[in-house]
């Protein structure tokens, strides 16, 4: 792919913006400014100067010259910034600009943004940062959505990033991070749980044995089609067994926040009674499970 010189405008200069800067510069990347609220008076507004000094990427004083020194503009501040970000852009963007916002946020707060920046015709995309900064610098595999996603990706991915355009309008890319987080941050903390339950018993590696056992070579599409599908027929004995392990994690004087979710999670299906309505039998694929238990919930609505 063509490199192609375009001005770059990153809105934040954290860890996320000051590795783009860094790594963008770098690849040969000429024209990159940044705009951060806190690079002059903030708690690490040093931090920030030097990282900038670092790599040679000049820090303006203003939202309004940010735009007016960039072609595309890149949100990389916090998701909870996002839509006062939009705000503060909105009145100096134009039709030439393309605006994309890498924060993590979700889908409803990625639209927000969408319709803040209409009226200016800037080219408006989503994506969210699917990797670590610090493990694969600036070469970020991203996903990306809305009508700018493809015009964004031609421009940076000859830079070394990595954007694949995903189907679903804007927000769609967020979606499909911040969704993934319940698994993803859920087995962090259930982690955190498990395993200094097993040390207080002396059993930690071998508990992470045997899930490194239950998990070795199983493609994770099989792995949670099987769990779903079985969950509608055994949620009962799963929830007891939940709590027995809520038990042990508190005579052993762990916190169990995440053990007693899991109880009262697999509890609530089995109050629904799916394995009825299936009569007794486990379905083939987790869809037809998950059906089962929207129908219930559609029965026992008001």
């Amino acid at each position: 792919m063509d490199r192609k010189q375009i001005r770059l405008g990153l809105i934040g200069y954290g860890e996320v913006g000051s590795t783009l800067g860094q790594g963008l510069r770098d690849e040969g990347l000429v024209s990159i400014a940044s705009y951060d609220k806190y690079a002059f008076d903030g708690p690490f507004s040093d931090l920030i100067q030097s990282r900038a000094a670092a790599a040679r990427v000049p820090l303006v004083k203003s939202p309004q010259e940010l735009a007016a020194r960039s072609d595309l503009l890149i949100g990389v501040t916090p998701g909870s910034a996002s839509v006062e970000s939009a705000h503060t852009f909105a009145p100096h963007l134009t039709s030439s600009h393309l605006f994309v916002d890498f924060a993590s946020a979700t889908p409803n707060v990625k639209k927000s943004v969408g319709r803040i920046l209409e009226a200016s015709g800037a080219g408006v995309a989503d994506a969210s940062i699917m990797g670590t900064p610090h493990v694969d610098g600036h070469r970020l595999p991203v996903l990306s959505s809305g009508i700018a996603a493809a015009r964004i990706s031609d421009l940076l991915n000859p830079w070394g990033l990595k954007i694949q355009i995903v189907d679903g309008g804007l927000g769609a890319a967020s979606g499909i991070k911040i969704i993934r987080s319940v698994v993803m941050k859920g087995l962090e903390a259930l982690l955190i749980e498990c395993i200094l339950g097993a040390r207080r018993y002396g059993i930690d590696k071998a508990v992470l044995n045997s899930l490194a056992d239950f998990l070795n070579g199983r493609p994770f599409q099989e792995t949670a089609n099987f769990l779903l599908t079985t969950d509608v027929i055994h949620a009962a004995r799963r929830a007891e067994e939940a709590r027995m392990s809520l038990q042990a994690l508190e005579e052993a004087g762990v916190d169990a926040g995440m053990t007693r979710a899991t109880a009262e999670k697999l509890q609530w299906v089995a109050s629904l009674d799916p394995k009825s309505r299936l009569g007794g039998v486990a379905p083939q694929n987790y869809t037809t499970a998950l059906e089962s238990i929207e129908q219930l919930l559609a029965c026992n609505e008001p």
